[in-house]
């Protein structure tokens, strides 16, 4: 009977040597359930690394983080973690219940008023410090439908806006003799106005008589976002069924031509509290048009409507680079170049740059990146050293030959998290990111190979023609316009340099009501058009001095870059499309 009673409570003892001793088993002799214990050694998630001492103590310490200390307890399979100091409102104790699956430790909220410890440790996954992490091979499924049409003539490009920015993401476009004042309320100098359903930070394109807009329509009637100037990475609740739609709209009168429902379900993604389901701005050549809905897919469309194929790249996390568990969605855009549409995704799962056949939506290249998540759009520029494909990112910014996805070039030293657009003008690629502490602008020279990194302490090479740090802008994509270059911080601050040398010629604050600035500027015929989220467009004078000409309000919130074409300025809002101009 002893021998019995002693094989049992062997049994009920469970014993993981080196790695965690837990144990989910009820005891044989008291029936009582085993207090989880965590282990001693170090343990990583994302750039944290905790430490629970055998005497009750812990640590949590991150890259810019404050570091995080206390006790620990547990009881069954829940600990309890005590603070000593630390952030305020950490004072009271938190509580999670903990998931051991071998070397992998999960930490589910109980309870915990702490933001920054619930922050960390509210659904995350650590396993011990300086194990190799094991990728999952990404699986790129593609589905066919009709056959592409021709390219088109490349002359009848003329007055398109066919990607984010622009042509080359530039922002400028001449000749257009826009109004200075306008009001979307009252329709002065409103030329038309469409409702457009859903949320949506996504900016139109132009080719021809089209327009095309994307949106991500909720079937909850309360969806929304956040605007402002906040620090929260929170991600938003809505997990509602989604509808992700493409219209294409007439853009002399704004008369709805066709739309079509490209995915429908429930999101594969989480998105920041500031941003939507439809962030990224669609691509079109004059043939087809493309739009990339993050984990739903790239849908493309001829501008027609006739559906030509999708791909899908499975479920993609974009989110915050020192924790994993915030999703922000994405919000790159597609771009269109020789017959090649090609994204930029980093995720936290892997990172690559990927060329589809426009036509087809077969591979056409992908170039995988070590790199962690960006939200900035690819840039094609015609140099006289070749064509080449500039991608902003936070270990490295990178240059690429687009016909092969060889990479040509690398420039370490920039931000954590990365979102304008890279831009060209002048023989000159101006990449920025606005993460402090690095905040960097660079300004590098077309034709340069190799590693361009700068040595600690220099601010240019032969490569870069200058440097600063303190200055990039977090999410608005600088402007080039005539020989100055334009950057734009989301408080409203604006720096002017000049573009080969660096000179600053001046920093002005906009007239800002509070909201902040998402938006990129653009330019017209020696001015500059800047939207803040609060619903106005602010027009400068182009030019070494700041010159306020006017503001003009919308009437809706502004988060969306606008788009130039014949004469019109097409402005996204939060529930309308407006079209811009001088009334006949």
């Amino acid at each position: 009977m002893k021998r019995k009673n002693c094989k049992r409570l062997g049994l009920a003892l469970v014993l993981v040597t080196g790695i965690v001793a837990t144990s989910a088993s009820r005891s044989a002799v008291t029936g009582q359930q085993t207090d989880v214990q965590v282990p001693s050694y170090p343990l990583r998630f994302g750039v944290f690394v905790a430490r629970f001492d055998t005497v009750g103590t812990f640590t949590l310490e991150g890259d810019r983080w404050p570091s995080l200390r206390g006790s620990w307890k547990s009881k069954a399979d829940e600990i309890e973690l005590s603070m000593s100091g630390g952030p305020a409102g950490c004072e009271g104790s938190g509580r999670y219940r903990l998931r051991i699956d071998g070397s992998r430790i999960s930490f589910n909220l109980v309870s915990d008023n702490c933001r920054s410890r619930r922050m960390i440790l509210d659904r995350s996954t650590w396993s011990r410090a300086g194990e190799e992490k094991i990728k999952a091979p990404r699986r790129i499924v593609r589905a066919a439908g009709a056959r592409a049409p021709a390219r088109p003539d490349p002359n009848t490009s003329r007055g398109s806006w066919p990607s984010f920015r622009g042509p080359q993401a530039s922002g400028v476009a001449e000749r257009q003799n826009l109004p200075d004042q306008w009001d979307g309320k009252t329709g002065e100098n409103i030329l038309w106005r469409t409702p457009i359903p859903g949320l949506a930070h996504s900016s139109p394109v132009v080719w021809g008589h089209r327009i095309f807009v994307t949106s991500a329509v909720s079937s909850d009637p309360n969806a929304t976002f956040r605007p402002g100037l906040y620090g929260d990475g929170d991600a938003s609740q809505d997990r509602s069924r989604h509808r992700w739609m493409i219209y294409a709209l007439d853009k002399r009168t704004g008369t709805i031509l066709w739309e079509r429902t490209a995915h429908q379900g429930v999101p594969a993604d989480q998105r920041h509290i500031k941003s939507t389901y439809a962030n990224s701005t669609p691509a079109t050549d004059g043939r087809i048009v493309v739009a990339w809905f993050g984990s739903q897919g790239v849908h493309a469309y001829d501008v027609n409507g006739r559906f030509l194929w999708k791909v899908d790249l499975g479920r993609l996390d974009f989110g915050a680079y020192d924790i994993p568990t915030y999703e922000w969605g994405s919000a790159s855009s597609p771009i269109i170049w020789n017959g090649l549409v090609i994204l930029q995704c980093d995720t936290q799962d892997d990172s690559f740059m990927l060329a589809l056949d426009a036509s087809t939506g077969k591979t056409a290249w992908k170039t995988e990146r070590d790199e962690i998540p960006s939200w900035g759009t690819p840039t094609v520029a015609i140099t006289s050293s070749g064509p080449e494909l500039v991608a902003n990112a936070s270990n490295y910014i990178r240059g690429y030959d687009p016909r092969t996805g060889k990479e040509l070039w690398r420039l370490g030293r920039s931000s954590k998290i990365t979102a304008p657009t890279p831009t060209f003008a002048d023989g000159m690629f101006v990449i920025v990111s606005g993460r402090a502490p690095e905040r960097p602008i660079y300004v590098v020279r077309a034709g340069a190979r190799g590693d361009l990194t700068l040595p600690v302490g220099k601010t240019n090479s032969e490569a870069v023609a200058w440097s600063r740090t303190g200055r990039g802008s977090y999410m608005p994509t600088p402007l080039i316009y005539e020989g100055i270059l334009y950057v734009l911080a989301n408080n409203g601050l604006l720096d002017a340099y000049d573009l080969r040398t660096g000179e600053e010629f001046y920093r002005q604050r906009l007239p800002l009501i509070g909201s902040g600035f998402s938006a990129s500027p653009v330019a017209s015929d020696g001015k500059l058009y800047f939207s803040n989220e609060d619903g106005e467009i602010i027009v400068i004078a182009a030019g070494r001095s700041f010159t306020h000409v006017a503001t003009n309000s919308m009437g809706e919130m502004l988060m969306a870059t606008p788009a130039l074409s014949d004469g019109v300025m097409y402005v996204r809002s939060s529930k309308s499309l407006f079209a811009i101009g001088r009334k006949q």
